[in-house]
């Protein structure tokens, strides 16, 4: 069986200051987007959800009218681990070709 190793909040700390967007929120990460209105919000929810089935690791988010808030974490490793950094990428990497 293969462990998942959550990472330290200094690690979580050190890795955040690249994406100063995202946040650590207890044991998640957090970011929230606002966007022009509820198709486009949904719009890049969509293309997150692919991505994220593709990782097979999902975030936790919820979305209101034009806001998406996204929390990341890895519930087997009770708290953030590589995976949720591999997803907060993939998430930058769509925020930014918006």
């Amino acid at each position: 069986m293969n462990t998942i190793a959550a990472l330290s909040e200094a690690e979580i700390q050190t890795r955040l200051q690249s994406h100063g967007e995202w946040a650590l929120q207890g044991t998640k990460l957090y970011r929230r987007l606002v966007f022009e209105d509820f198709v486009h919000a949904f719009g890049f929810m969509t293309q997150i959800a692919i991505v994220a089935e593709k990782l097979n690791h999902h975030p936790e988010w919820a979305n209101v009218y034009r806001t998406v808030d996204i929390y990341l974490t890895t519930h087997e490793a009770g708290g953030v681990s590589e995976r949720d950094f591999e997803l907060l990428e993939k998430i930058e990497h769509l925020i930014g070709s918006r």
